[in-house]
Order: C-alpha cells, then structure tokens, then sequence
C-alpha cells in the first residue's frame, strides 16, 4: 500500500470521528412530543369563578389543576367526565388531594352564568372550581389549553335556547406553575387516573 494511499485512509478515519463529534457535541437537542406539549397546553388567563370572584391563572400557583372544559347543559358527556373525576379525587391520599385544585371551565358562557356554575359545580365535588366569564375570555381560555367547543347548528324552528355545544373532552393536569403535565382521555378509569395522579404529586 502506497504512502499516499495510507494518508488517505487515516485522513478519512479522522474526519469520520471529527464529524461524530460535531454532530454529538454541537447537535440541538430534539424535543419530545410531552416536551412541545408542555409548550402549548396552557396559559394566562381572567375568568369569574362559581362564587363570583375574579380569578387569574396566577391565584392557582403552588398547586397542581386539573382542568376539564365542558358546559353545564351538557346532557350526558360533561357529568360523567366530571363524575370519574370526582371520584379518582376522593382516592387519593390526604396529601394528594390538598396539592389539587379540580378546576370546570365553560365553553358556554352564555348560558353558564355565575349562577348557573354555583348550582351545578358543587354536585361534583366540593373541592372543585367553577369558571366562566365574558365571551372573549373564554375563547382565549380555549385557545390557550387547544380546547375546542362549538355550537353545534340547530334544525330550523328548534328552541334557541336549548343547544348543544361540541368540545374537547380531556381532562388535563397542569403543574404547580400551570405548565402542562399530561392529559386523561375520556372515560379513564377513576382508578387509574387516582394512581397516576398519585404517581406525579409526590
């Protein structure tokens, strides 16, 4: 083997380990579906609660949400959700449960008046937290956690009044700074979201 040849050889070895080292040491890390998650699920935001009081995101701070959006004349997809998770709350811990703010929030402003939220929220659990507000604050409310919710389109001559609203049903867990932490699909076992929730709040 000629000398030039061997150079060669030794010149490709080296930029082989030279370009290893660059894409190892100099290459952005990628970020993981949670970790782009944890970017857009979540936000600032003004509503009114149950009781009538102004509330910010900020009032939640030091404590972990779990935040459901629905509306309160929803005749069968809202209570239930709202029900499994009444009941994944009362099996957790002492400790758990006091880390937790169970939060409700409209998509249906119109109809889902302080009223109306004080009625319907405390049947659920008495830890949970109503929320509602102007048309625009709850679409950006909406916008801030990707929550859909529509009217869905009436047939001619029906009530006005009596609509029906189609809308995101996961129920999410925020962290105590309000950053997205993971979701709950509808319908997840009351037992297996008490377990996970028992998992992260530690």
């Amino acid at each position: 083997m000629t000398t030039s040849r061997i150079l060669l050889i030794i010149l490709l070895v080296l930029a082989g380990i030279f370009a290893i080292f660059i894409t190892y040491f100099y290459t952005p890390p990628v970020k993981t579906a949670q970790q782009n998650a944890k970017a857009l699920i979540g936000g600032p935001f003004t509503l009114v609660d149950h009781h009538g009081k102004d509330v910010t995101d900020k009032d939640f701070r030091g404590k972990y949400m779990l935040v459901y959006f629905g509306y309160t004349y929803c005749p069968d997809v809202c209570p239930t959700e709202l029900q499994i998770m009444s009941d994944a709350l009362d099996q957790l811990s002492e400790k758990t449960l006091k880390a937790i703010t169970p939060i409700f929030i409209t998509v249906d402003p119109i109809r889902d008046t302080v009223d109306i939220m004080a009625q319907y929220v405390p049947a659920f659990h008495e830890n949970m937290i109503g929320l509602t507000g102007s048309i625009e604050q709850i679409k950006d409310v909406k916008k801030a956690y990707r929550a859909y919710g529509a009217k869905e389109q009436q047939e001619e001559g029906a009530d006005p009044e009596a609509y029906l609203v189609n809308h995101t049903s996961y129920i999410y867990l925020m962290d105590r700074q309000g950053e997205y932490l993971t979701h709950f699909r509808s319908m997840t076992d009351p037992e297996v979201m008490a377990k996970k929730l028992e998992e992260v709040i530690k």
